[in-house]
């Protein structure tokens, strides 16, 4: 490892000597370097700490506890695998052929092997309180076999051996306050019934942290999973003397169809949610950190950029006096490697707090477990390091072509004024992205498999780019425009301030230009996320026609039983399950195929109108039985399908399945992309229940009147309860809980980088007119006046950067708004403007105000003899 160090160190740092010019450069314009190193030390910080979650994903996760005892935990595939680094989690968990346990119980060196199921219940206590597990986990009930994985010892009692018998963990019991020999009830879906307890286990280890435990007989637990011919997972306990790694490639190469874990990775067989936890963090922190490097890249080469423009006197003297292109590129390189180490040190320290800070998010999210270790270790602060050093090389390198490649001659001609013109490169890759967004977002020319929204979406990165390529022409225009309104031309600092802003655009945009593509990209996040949540509140609260709903008070669910219950009280003309799921569609792209994930929603389609309006625009929804689908228009469009055909479908447990399409509605932000029949959904999902059942009062029905039956229907089921429809609709969406909370992390994250350049930009344009500053003053101007001229420029730099940035937004929200609702007009939010809007203020005026202040500092006859 520290050779491959040295090795890279060396292709980065430059010669002893330049280095020793490149201090004494460094030391001599430290303000000019002071932007650059803030830019590598936080981009420095973000890097440290998406490694910091990629280590943590690729090598931690949560201990196992029942499968604590066991060499070789064995499950399904629980992932759809993209390509050969990106996969898909299915929803529910893949179960495996319980004839797989005898299969793997016949391999050399196994000792003995035990079939899981895994049946989420819950304990009500003699008293008939309900007793949950540790914290917010479930309690999960399983074969006495089981036990043994742990291993589990029965402290007090015995094994159950009846159906009606079971044993609780110790810690349950003393939860609960349960004894030996008390009757316990034991609720199953929503089905309750009364169970003997017959013994008390002690778990193994320090107990159970994540779960608590109900065994039952083996083969009333198999009756209670519903899937007698499956099993959650195969645990293996492994013969004297065989080693875990070992059994395990003799397990796979024997077996097909299994997945071998061990050491920690057993973890992820018991716990669902850590193997959910692993694939996300490791694919979220990969991909953001991939785009912070490119980020940094260009953050830094811009910060650069503006530190060798105000440099531009000096390094055509060298230019002048003989230096060498390549010598210029090995300063400027030499420069960027010692800003950079010390800058990636630095940033190194926040970045392992910033880690820490991204975890908490996700577990808020809920996306990782609050258990799920972090790993900080070397690694991601040497990466960090060398990423960094390269990035800023890189940025140096691009810098330093425009002043290398320039004669002697020239170069002092460039550096006595700003120049004036863009290139023609720039300025026609600016124009042409202007009509390319716009058809990608307002026209009919979406690639094939994307859906509108998405592609809209997506093109917010053209506009964005475009107004990097523009942005000072974009600044003149709106100076000519809109700069005697905000600055009158006649007090002298309205003069000042206009003369300014024209003389030197160039300059201005420098700052104004990444403040405007922070504007727009922070709009689009805001209000394409706004307009996203406002419809799909309009269609659930427009679509949803049932006068009473049963939910489950608990995480159970509904089990089809109660739906039964319900239909028959009096009153009741429709009942509907309603069951929810993730699904997958394989669908083809171009020349090979791709695959999305779809919320899913699983009901009878019998009087389905009556409870839910999908708005359906072909075909009918009445036909949805057996092998059919019923599909949103966004989700048929995006897998270029259409009414009859057949579509390639996984299910929340990995089942694929073509079914036909028989209806294609509208409203499927609402209630779910894709509508299945409900016994295909409950069949395939790991609980087997549904969310709620939707009620649709008969006519002349006296509200008060049903609601009180409903409760008196459901009464006999614990963990049910009846309500009104505002019940359905404060439920969590189709879509699930939690990724906008991480879009929003990684959003603000990216912002807050972009927001750190736009500061750098202004301080360090704003300090190096310190000369400017003390001119002014000597031949007249106050100090007040000075700071009024900067108020006036501050004023241009926000209005342009959000009347730039805000127009830029308009094509990519009226796209994404007509994708998801065919409505061209987005949904705003007033308190997301007016965050966008105080946020460019105080950034761009605040960095603005300060630096005027310290350039101001010196007194005038001092300033103006000193270093430009």
């Amino acid at each position: 490892m520290i050779r491959r160090i040295r090795r890279v160190v060396r292709l980065v740092v430059p010669y002893r000597k330049d280095l020793s010019l490149a201090w004494s450069t460094i030391k001599g314009r430290k303000g000019g370097f002071v932007g650059s190193f803030v830019a590598i030390a936080a981009g420095s910080a973000v890097i440290t700490a998406c490694g910091a979650l990629l280590m943590s994903g690729l090598g931690t996760g949560v201990t196992p506890e029942r499968y604590s005892g066991a060499a070789v935990v064995l499950g399904a595939e629980q992932s759809f695998w993209l390509d050969e680094s990106s996969e898909v989690r299915y929803s529910e968990r893949v179960t495996l052929p319980a004839d797989k346990v005898a299969a793997v119980a016949a391999v050399p060196g196994v000792q003995s092997a035990v079939g899981d199921v895994d049946v989420e219940v819950s304990l009500l206590n003699p008293d008939g309180d309900e007793v949950g597990g540790p914290g917010d986990f479930p309690v999960l009930g399983h074969g006495w076999s089981a036990a043994a994985l742990g291993p589990f010892r029965v402290r007090d009692g015995r094994a159950p051996s009846a159906a009606d018998e079971v044993v609780l963990d110790a810690d349950l019991a003393e939860r609960g306050d349960v004894s030996l020999d008390a009757t316990v009830r034991v609720v199953v879906g929503s089905i309750p019934s009364s169970y003997r307890v017959v013994g008390i286990a002690t778990p193994p280890g320090d107990g159970l942290a994540r779960q608590s435990a109900v065994f039952f007989s083996d083969d009333q637990a198999t009756k209670l999973s519903g899937r007698p011919d499956r099993v959650a997972a195969v645990g293996v306990l492994a013969a004297p003397g065989v080693a875990a790694q070992e059994l395990a490639e003799r397990i796979t190469a024997a077996v097909p169809d299994v997945e071998a874990h061990t050491g920690a990775e057993r973890g992820d067989v018991e716990f669902l949610d850590v193997g959910d936890a692993r694939s996300l963090v490791v694919e979220t922190a990969a991909s953001f950190g991939g785009t912070m490097v490119l980020i940094v890249v260009f953050v830094v080469a811009s910060t650069l950029a503006l530190s060798v423009q105000q440099r531009r006197r000096e390094l055509a003297l060298l230019r002048a006096i003989g230096a060498t292109p390549k010598q210029i590129h090995w300063m400027i390189g030499a420069e960027m490697t010692l800003v950079s180490s010390v800058g990636a040190v630095v940033g190194a320290i926040p970045g392992v707090v910033l880690a820490y800070v991204m975890r908490g998010v996700f577990v808020l999210a809920g996306a990782m477990p609050a258990d799920f270790q972090m790993d900080v270790g070397l690694l991601p602060v040497l990466s960090s390091l060398v990423l960094c050093m390269i990035s800023a090389r890189l940025g140096g390198w691009l810098v330093a072509r425009r002043v290398a490649r320039v004669s002697p001659v020239e170069a002092l001609g460039d550096a006595a004024v700003e120049p004036k013109k863009l290139g023609w490169v720039r300025v026609a890759i600016g124009i042409l992205l202007i009509p390319l967004g716009l058809l990608l977002t307002l026209g009919d020319v979406a690639s094939p498999g994307d859906s509108a929204a998405d592609t809209a979406g997506s093109a917010v990165l053209l506009f964005v780019v475009a107004v990097g390529c523009l942005g000072p022409l974009l600044l003149s225009g709106a100076i000519v425009l809109f700069g005697p309104r905000l600055n009158r031309r006649s007090t002298a600092h309205g003069f000042l301030a206009q003369a300014n802003s024209r003389a030197n655009s160039r300059r201005l945009s420098t700052a104004t230009t990444p403040l405007a593509m922070g504007v727009t990209l922070a709009a689009v996040q805001v209000f394409g996320a706004s307009t996203a949540i406002a419809g799909a509140q309009t269609q659930m609260k427009d679509g949803l026609r049932a006068d009473h709903v049963v939910t489950a008070s608990s995480g159970a669910g509904v089990s089809p039983e109660v739906v039964d219950a319900v239909r028959g009280v009096p009153g009741v003309a429709v009942a509907t399950p309603v069951a929810r799921m993730q699904v997958l569609i394989t669908f083809p792209s171009e020349d090979s195929t791709a695959t999305r994930v779809f919320a899913a929603q699983g009901v009878t389609p019998d009087r389905l109108s009556e409870t839910m309006d999908l708005a359906v625009i072909q075909g009918d929804i009445a036909q949805l039985q057996g092998g059919t689908v019923a599909l949103s228009r966004v989700v048929a469009e995006t897998v270029r399908t259409r009414l009859g055909a057949t579509v390639e479908l996984r299910l929340g447990d990995g089942t694929t399945t073509k079914p036909r399409v028989v209806a294609i509605y509208e409203n499927g932000l609402g209630f779910g992309d894709v509508t299945l029949p409900n016994d295909v959904v409950i069949a395939h999902t790991t609980a087997r229940v549904d969310t709620a059942v939707l009620i649709r009062s008969a006519d002349g029905t006296d509200p008060k009147a049903l609601a009180d039956a409903l409760r008196g229907a459901v009464e006999r089921y614990p963990t049910v309860e009846a309500g009104d429809r505002e019940a359905f609709l404060a439920a969590p969406g189709p879509g699930g809980s939690g990724d906008w909370a991480l879009n929003l992390l990684f959003q603000t994250v990216l912002l807050g980088y972009i927001a750190i350049a736009v500061v750098n930009t202004l301080v360090m344009s704003t300090a190096a007119r310190g000369r400017e500053f003390a001119m002014l003053q000597l031949i007249g101007a106050s100090r007040d006046q000075v700071r009024a001229m900067m108020n006036g420029e501050s004023r241009i730099v926000v209005f342009t950067a959000l009347l730039i940035g805000l127009l830029a937004t308009i094509p990519p929200l009226v796209g994404i708004s007509l994708g998801l609702t065919k409505s061209p007009i987005p949904s705003i939010s007033l308190l997301g403007l007016i965050a966008i809007v105080a946020v460019t203020v105080s950034l761009s005026w605040g960095a603005i105000t300060m630096a005027t202040r310290f350039a101001m500092r010196p007194a005038p006859v001092d300033a103006i003899g000193g270093r430009e």
